[in-house]
């Protein structure tokens, strides 16, 4: 507050004093610009500023640099996997973000002794802020992860070592505690209740390309942005971000920290103005969870979602409907037990309303094991109800190796027909036979049409479609033969639709795309 108001202030004295001047000189005639140039020709341009900031742009950072930079650390990782010098982020083109790379990999173990079996040491750094006097750190994930040594160093150039003490991938924060080392060491605070809107000023403090102790500064740029992660919605803002700031934090105009700073938007690698931090009060909750048990424990319904488009909505003719839609379901898991189908639309969870995939996620995500979630769905047209027991949501790690096995795309349980061949919607289509399962790597109770050739100038080559995906679901109808294509596509022309909504079967895993019906 002080910084704001004394930047203000001194701005308007030197406003009046600028006009005094010029109200002063009316009537007086001044000197030429040639009478008044020093003998070397040049003229010093007054540093007084002729007009004054508006409310909230500081003078000066310094007071706030000085202030919270002895809380900022420099973070040294040793590691004998790939150093986490880039952070992709699903659906945004070359995000690389992370460590700054301090030096190439070593070709020797740590006893000096070449090691073939062993992969070779790497070197990254990034940055982190103590959250207590008593050596709590937080950080990204993706800083210390696999890392075999971790230091960390102050402003005052004390190195010390630091240990992990819990880790969270799906947020992508860590925690560290340093060893050893004179405390009380300097710490800043999360911001949870005020937070400052978009165009306010922020800054940034932080370890960029192994430079310690940097600061930068910006304005908010938007909340709520969903760049790919599961369970952040981020804080875009334009400070300059860049390789080695992973971790570091995002300071309001008071010193009290409004995010952790993770992910840049970059095409060529550097910074571009375009950065995003996790909210403080994710990042709060989530670092205190580490500190108390070490591990973070989320709901989970056992259904791979994904956004339901206004596209998707034309499809099934329901309007400007937004949700998330099932595209698979586990074996045994609670969805599949309470009832919940591939192909509902989860428009609502106990009374909030869903718009998208990230934010069904995210409520499930919140509840305890064993809580009641109320789903309310859209299937074939009507809405209801269906009631889900939340389970314990397994490590990013056990559900990716999950969705990476083939399994059921929530199989329709139809009995497949005379198969015959079809052409659709520009495709060929034929019947998914035993050949063509061993083939696939699919399930016996695995249904649907198989693709075989794709027109790429039609709207299923546009988005995609190629020879081996496994039509399974047109609309709210189950496909197990082609004919079921066909006919499913042909209900959809006379009931007036231009697109119908076709699940794709592709390596283990069911989408849902919009396609466009030809003439």
């Amino acid at each position: 507050m002080t910084t704001k108001k004394t930047g203000y202030l001194l701005g308007a004295v030197a406003g009046v004093g600028v006009m005094a001047a010029a109200v002063a000189g009316a009537g007086i005639q001044l000197p030429s610009a040639q009478a008044q140039m020093p003998a070397g020709g040049l003229i010093k341009a007054s540093t007084v500023p002729i007009f004054a900031p508006p409310p909230g742009a500081p003078m000066t950072f310094a007071d706030i640099f000085d202030r919270v930079s002895p809380a900022v650390v420099s973070i040294n990782v040793t590691s004998r996997a790939e150093a986490p010098s880039l952070r992709q982020i699903p659906g945004l083109p070359a995000l690389p973000f992370g460590g700054a790379p301090r030096g190439g990999p070593q070709g020797e173990d740590g006893d000096g002794q070449s090691g073939p079996s062993r992969r070779p040491t790497q070197q990254s750094a990034g940055s982190g802020f103590f959250i207590s006097a008593d050596g709590y750190i937080v950080t990204n994930n993706h800083v210390i992860e696999n890392a075999e040594t971790i230091k960390v160093v102050l402003k005052d150039e004390r190195e010390l070592e630091a240990e992990v003490v819990g880790r969270d991938e799906a947020t992508d924060l860590a925690v560290l505690r340093v060893k050893g080392g004179r405390g009380p060491f300097p710490f800043v605070n999360f911001e949870n209740a005020a937070k400052p809107r978009v165009g306010d000023w922020v800054i940034t403090v932080g370890n960029p390309f192994g430079l310690g102790g940097t600061a930068t500064a910006g304005i908010i740029s938007a909340y709520g942005r969903d760049i790919g992660e599961t369970f952040v919605d981020f804080i875009q803002i334009d400070a300059p971000i860049n390789r080695g700031n992973s971790g570091g934090p995002t300071f309001d105009v008071f010193g009290r920290v409004i995010g952790v700073n993770t992910a840049i938007f970059s095409p060529s690698g550097g910074s571009v103005g375009i950065g995003f931090a996790i909210p403080a009060d994710v990042a709060d909750s989530v670092t205190k969870q580490l500190i108390n048990g070490g591990k973070i424990q989320r709901g989970y319904i056992g259904a791979t979602i994904q956004n339901f488009t206004p596209e998707s909505a034309e499809a099934l003719g329901l309007g400007d409907q937004k949700g998330a839609i099932v595209a698979d379901l586990s074996p045994g898991g609670p969805s599949m037990k309470a009832g919940l189908q591939v192909g509902d639309v989860v428009v609502s969870v106990n009374g909030t309303a869903v718009k998208s995939s990230s934010e069904l996620t995210r409520q499930v995500a919140r509840v305890r094991a064993g809580d009641l979630l109320r789903l309310e769905v859209i299937r074939e047209g009507k809405r209801r109800m269906v009631d889900i027991r939340s389970g314990v949501r397994p490590s990013e790690r056990e559900l990716a190796a999950n969705s990476n096995e083939p399994g059921s795309p929530g199989g329709s349980g139809v009995v497949p027909g005379a198969p015959g061949k079809a052409s659709v919607l520009g495709m060929t289509v034929g019947p998914l036979d035993d050949a063509a399962r061993n083939r696939l790597n699919l399930p016996a109770e695995v249904r649907g049409a198989l693709v075989e050739t794709v027109d790429q100038s039609s709207d299923a080559g546009t988005k995609g479609l190629r020879r081996g995906d496994v039509i399974t679901r047109v609309n709210d109808r189950a496909v197990a033969t082609p004919a079921d294509l066909t006919a499913a596509v042909d209900a959809a022309k006379k009931a007036g639709r231009s697109s119908v909504l076709v699940g794709v079967l592709r390596s283990g895993r069911t989408a849902f795309l919009p396609i466009k019906i030809s003439g």
